[in-house]
């Protein structure tokens, strides 16, 4: 069931209610909005765990051998009247349901639910492996990772603690949000000409104007840290929000990845994936700054969210997982239907948020580029002005391809567990949801 949530009206003298009420806009009721962030650095000391880096089959769930930059996990918190919630950005391949849900154990003093939580992933392919947080995963497959509860518990107490602490620094805000194309920084990896360039940036200004968030959503793989990098690091996501950061004192930068199921970077130079990685990061906060410091920002911008239950199709082992994927995670005949049950859930969490002009739909998974345009179109002939898809949302339950790309073979399709009608699935309860919330007033 959707459950859409409204903000407080400001209250009314009751003789004079039914005069007026018909002739106040809906937006003049609306009660301030407050915000409250908070940071929180969620890497492992390597020396006291066994940190295996996700994105890779490869490194065999061996060791991180250090930590060149850290992951972190931040955290806004949106309040206006009796409504609270939160958007979490970290640094992480993936969420995994355990790890939500020993989040939302630890907050529930903030009054924080499952309902008003959005929990996002960057997608580092060098952060802590998500299936070493899942508790489902009993496989002992070293391809996919090992389960690791001390991990999953450092994790979730580290996320906590940044929405603890933004729950006890609200301030008034202002916000205002706008988007441009920027071209040559990313590229279909499947060679399907749809490819998402926008970049969208959302500024909160506190209410003397001075920048205290940086919300950005761009669409690329963070793939610059390849199977041989063995040092615990934020990829590019992590280079840009410390560029933004260094160049805008004060204010935090959050970033969310788009539909970046078959999107890869492009442009970044240098002899070594850290030496890349950081090119690109520098490069896209380039767009971000200029882009950022044009914004204007508004008083009392409309707070409205939903969550409700993606329904999803019967889960299955895809025709192309041996050939595609196979091989890198260590699947045969035998343990194909097991991993997959596992790992896949039989439904997950489809979260809207909208921030005034910001429309942020959370898929939970990786969306192909094409699908991701489809929604944020439909939702912007609708009416929304900036939609975007904030992927890896609250859970992992695998890549999302239209019907045509999943019959057509490669590693996407192999780690897609839904059969080829997942796609249209997902992309109608996506716009429906998104319709639905951001109509609220």
């Amino acid at each position: 069931m959707l459950r859409l949530h409204r903000p407080t009206a400001a209250s009314l003298c009751l003789s004079l209610c039914a005069v007026m009420l018909s002739f106040v806009p809906s937006a003049a009721l609306a009660e301030p909005l407050l915000a409250g962030v908070a940071v929180s650095n969620i890497t492992p000391d390597t020396t006291r765990y066994h940190v295996p880096l996700g994105g890779y089959g490869e490194r065999q769930n061996a060791p991180a051998i250090g930590v060149h930059d850290n992951a972190m996990a931040k955290a806004l918190i949106l309040k206006q009247g009796d409504k609270k919630f939160a958007l979490v950005t970290s640094d992480l391949l993936g969420i995994p349901r355990s790890l939500r849900d020993e989040v939302l154990t630890r907050i529930a003093s903030t009054g924080i639910t499952s309902d008003t939580l959005m929990l996002t992933a960057s997608h580092c392919h060098a952060s802590t492996e998500m299936n070493a947080m899942n508790r489902k995963n009993v496989f002992d497959n070293k391809a996919i990772g090992i389960f690791d509860e001390s991990l999953l518990i450092f994790t979730a107490d580290r996320i906590a603690q940044a929405i603890l602490d933004a729950d006890k620094a609200y301030q008034p805000v202002r916000v205002g949000t706008e988007s441009t194309r920027v071209e040559g920084l990313n590229r279909n990896r499947r060679d399907d000409p749809i490819v998402d360039d926008e970049l969208t940036v959302t500024r909160i200004d506190t209410a003397e104007g001075k920048p205290l968030v940086v919300f950005v959503n761009w669409t690329a793989h963070p793939t610059y840290m390849n199977e041989t990098v063995m040092h615990i690091s934020a990829g590019w996501p992590g280079y840009l929000q410390r560029e933004v950061e260094g160049f805008m004192p004060g204010a935090l930068c959050m970033y969310t990845n788009g539909a970046q199921g078959d999107i890869a970077p492009r442009g970044g130079e240098g002899p070594s994936p850290f030496a890349k990685a950081e090119d690109y990061g520098r490069k896209l906060a380039v767009h971000v700054l200029d882009l950022a410091r044009q914004i204007e920002t508004g008083d009392d911008p409309l707070l409205a969210y939903s969550m409700s239950t993606l329904k999803l199709p019967e889960r299955t082992a895809p025709p192309a997982l041996l050939d595609a994927a196979g091989p890198e995670y260590g699947l045969t005949p035998e343990n194909i239907t097991a991993i997959v049950e596992a790992t896949a859930p039989e439904a997950s969490y489809l979260g809207v948020l909208r921030i005034g002009d910001l429309l942020i739909v959370g898929i939970p998974g990786e969306f192909t580029s094409s699908l991701g345009v489809q929604v944020k179109q439909a939702l912007a002939s609708s009416g929304a002005k900036h939609p975007i898809i904030a992927g890896l949302a609250n859970e992992w339950i695998s890549y999302i391809l239209p019907p045509e790309e999943y019959t057509q073979g490669g590693y996407e399709p192999g780690v897609s567990f839904y059969g080829d009608q997942l796609g249209p699935v997902v992309v109608s309860q996506a716009i429906d949801a998104g319709k639905a919330t951001w109509s609220v007033h």
